[in-house]
């Protein structure tokens, strides 16, 4: 993928290596937190999305006096934090030329160890994660090594498609679907029903992932793509479950199958349609 010498997005927070002070009494307890982030690092799961199932977000949130402060761009002598800043930039071209007058650049919070957002304290064991509440998208990036040596999925391109798919969850709050998806899970019956809506909300942002890699193809080089399917496969909740289980049970899925989610992606990256992105009237997955 060439992105060197290519612009780089302004919307970027460094807080790496600050201190991250700790949560209200009160709220959830040490081991429920734990819990929560070993359901998401094991399924994939957004934590958002389980802390809001579990309606635990408010009392996690940090009083506004112990969130960390704005911090400032990363230094100019770091590569992979260049690369990031030139993937959000893309997106922002991306999503800007598509949904004119309805878009609004998120920021891109880079962050080690853990971070206080608006959706309350998160530990870097969960992964990438776009909180709504704020409109950020977080990220520690040594989760792009754990990408390549436990999900065998290395290569830029697999790292752009995982920035790609936390944007398209902004695009989706923008949208104003993932509210409306909150809302149904909700009113859900039960659990079952409320992961499904998560899956389909999952793989809609894969395809709008997908959206962005399409319209970025000038800056693909050969195998690229295959990077960012590989990628997809990898983290699929049945290959997760399967390494961390021993077995798979679909009922519990949040992403869907890594079937599913290649197809997504690949929906997105062979129209440039986000259009064909509505996962949610898809008889088929």
């Amino acid at each position: 993928m060439r992105w060197k010498g290519r612009r780089q997005s302004s919307n970027v927070e460094d807080r790496r290596g600050m201190r991250v002070p700790g949560g209200r009494r009160g709220g959830v307890s040490c081991l429920g937190l734990l819990i929560v982030i070993a359901i998401a690092y094991f399924t994939g799961a957004n934590p958002q999305q389980l802390l809001g199932l579990l309606g635990l977000v408010q009392q996690m949130a940090p009083p506004p006096s112990a969130e960390q402060a704005p911090a400032g761009p990363p230094p100019a002598n770091d590569p992979q934090a260049q690369f990031v800043a030139v993937v959000l930039a893309d997106t922002e071209d991306v999503w800007n030329q598509l949904l004119q007058g309805q878009y609004r650049d998120p920021t891109l919070v880079l962050f080690d160890g853990r971070v206080a957002s608006a959706c309350g304290l998160t530990s870097s064991a969960v992964g990438p994660f776009y909180c709504p509440g704020d409109q950020k998208v977080y990220i520690d990036l040594s989760f792009f090594r754990e990408l390549s040596q436990r999900f065998g999925a290395p290569g830029d391109f697999a790292q752009a498609y995982v920035l790609a798919h936390e944007v398209g969850h902004h695009v989706q709050k923008l949208l104003g679907i993932s509210d409306q998806v909150t809302e149904m899970q909700r009113r859900a019956r039960d659990r079952e029903e409320a992961n499904a809506l998560s899956v389909r909300l999952e793989l809609q942002a894969d395809c709008f992932a997908g959206v962005y890699g399409h319209h970025n193809r000038q800056y693909l080089e050969p195998g690229d793509v295959e990077e960012g399917l590989r990628a997809a496969a990898a983290i699929g909740d049945d290959m997760i479950q399967k390494q961390a289980q021993g077995y798979v049970a679909p009922e519990s899925w949040t992403h869907g199958s890594s079937e599913m989610r290649v197809r997504w992606f690949r929906k997105g990256l062979e129209s440039g349609d986000p259009q064909v992105c509505n996962t949610f009237e898809s008889p088929r997955l």
